[in-house]
């Protein structure tokens, strides 16, 4: 066994706040607002919490079971149980690569926002922010800020699992959340905040049952947790023999949860304060956002304060996925640490090079695209196609195909603990999860 497949994270807290990280990224502070703001605010809240617990928590569950049973990387977990349910690792591998493929790229752009704020110059500009985003896209600092945060990644992961990981996670972590308080505290001093609150947290039961929002919702749960790219059965397999799963994929559940309503209660008040639509998707965060800090008093300071919370939340993401690539380079390559790390750093610059240079039509099989980049392919694929099949095969696997015993061996520390949910948990495992998975993959893929 390799040194990569011996290590294990210090304790309880320790697993909780890394495997956190990994949930809590872009998907929480960026996606879940601009998602809540086209789909009703507290009605999609409300589904979300609920699609937390129905779908999030059984897969995470399961991915822990697999992970921490066998020891080993994603590939290698699901060979060790059964060789032909390999392909199923090698599923979340090539999910965390295509992740890596424009993830980065995003994840820089929180970094340019930080060093602009920080220097003045994105609000000493003459220019809309919406024109500086346009420039910032088309100039070559956007591959050298997307190069700087692999960088940075590298730096954590290539110290180890003890050092790098876990170290990293127990700064950031913390540092997110105290961070994320203070800006709802300043936002809740702007005038007509009221508004965004009631928007966020009073549910219209009519929206909240639509079927629209239900099933956006269950997506957002699902995706947000991070299950079926590997990274939930990696982080696993450094967990220790007395960690309380059930406990631990709880904790991160509710800390996801509490992230996605933080950002919420940042950014709701803040755009109705500013007189702003909350539907402005995906541009909320990077062109909205800095419209509504250039009228605060010390816009610059909480700018900077804004995107060091989302670069910390792009950085305990990255490392994740990054760490799903290292893992099984070094476990089924026989590579070093130090190499696989180099390895994988160097293959998500090529990708990323390849998302921000080569756009190209598409002209076959009746479809008829135009300027499609590798950023839409790579982004369409994961969302898409590759994590809800992992976590769906996952549901398959553990709870139709591995044994009963098995499972409840490990939710229960071979019997140190009562395991009181397991028949519950059984249950949705097997038929309502795999279900709403399936639900969301055939709609993702337009087939519905």
């Amino acid at each position: 066994m390799s040194e990569q497949a011996r290590a294990s994270f210090g304790g309880k807290l320790s697993a909780i706040l890394v495997a956190a990280g990994s949930a809590i990224g872009l998907g929480s502070i960026w996606r879940f607002p601009y998602m809540a703001g086209e789909h009703g605010g507290a009605a999609f809240l409300l589904v979300y919490l609920l699609c937390v617990f129905a779908v999030g928590i059984p897969v995470m569950l399961a991915e822990f079971t697999v992970g921490r049973h066998t020891k080993q990387n994603a590939v290698g977990a699901y060979r060790s149980l059964s060789r032909p349910w390999r392909w199923l690792g090698y599923n979340g591998v090539l999910g965390a690569l295509f992740i890596s493929g424009y993830y980065y790229i995003v994840a820089g752009w929180s970094l340019e926002y930080l060093v602009s704020s920080a220097t003045g110059a994105l609000y000493s500009s003459s220019e809309s922010f919406s024109a500086q985003f346009d420039a910032f896209q088309a100039s070559p600092r956007q591959a050298i800020y997307t190069i700087i945060f692999i960088l940075l990644t590298h730096l954590i992961i290539i110290r180890g699992v003890v050092k790098g990981i876990e170290k990293a996670s127990k700064v950031m972590m913390p540092a997110l959340f105290i961070i994320l308080i203070i800006m709802a505290i300043r936002v809740a001093f702007m005038p007509n905040a009221a508004e965004g609150y009631r928007f966020l947290l009073s549910p219209d039961f009519k929206e909240a049952f639509s079927p629209d929002t239900i099933f956006t919702a269950v997506g957002q749960a699902f995706f947000s947790l991070s299950v079926g790219m590997g990274c939930m059965v990696t982080y696993a397999s450094y967990f220790k023999s007395n960690n309380n799963l059930t406990g631990t994929s709880m904790s991160v559940a509710l800390l996801t949860l509490l992230v996605a309503v933080l950002a919420g209660l940042v950014i709701f008040p803040a755009v109705f304060s500013a007189g702003l639509e909350p539907t402005e998707g995906a541009s909320l965060i990077f062109i909205t956002l800095p419209e509504i800090f250039k009228d605060m008093p010390f816009a610059s300071l909480w700018s900077v304060i804004f995107f060091i919370l989302l670069t910390l939340a792009s950085l305990t993401s990255t490392i994740s996925f990054h760490e799903v690539i290292t893992a099984y380079f070094a476990e089924e390559h026989n590579l070093s640490r130090k190499n696989a790390t180099r390895l994988t750093s160097a293959l998500s610059v090529g990708l990323c090079m390849l998302t921000l240079l080569w756009h190209f039509d598409l002209d076959f099989a009746g479809l008829h695209l135009q300027n499609i980049s590798f950023f839409d392919i790579f982004d369409y694929t994961s969302a898409n196609i590759i994590m809800p099949l992992g976590g769906l095969l996952t549901c398959i696997f553990v709870a139709w195909w591995m044994k009963p015993t098995l499972l409840r061996d490990e939710i229960t520390n071979y019997g140190a603990l009562k395991g009181r949910m397991f028949k519950l948990l059984y249950f949705t495992l097997r038929y309502i999860t795999p279900l709403l998975i399936i639900y969301i993959f055939i709609s993702n893929l337009g087939l519905l």
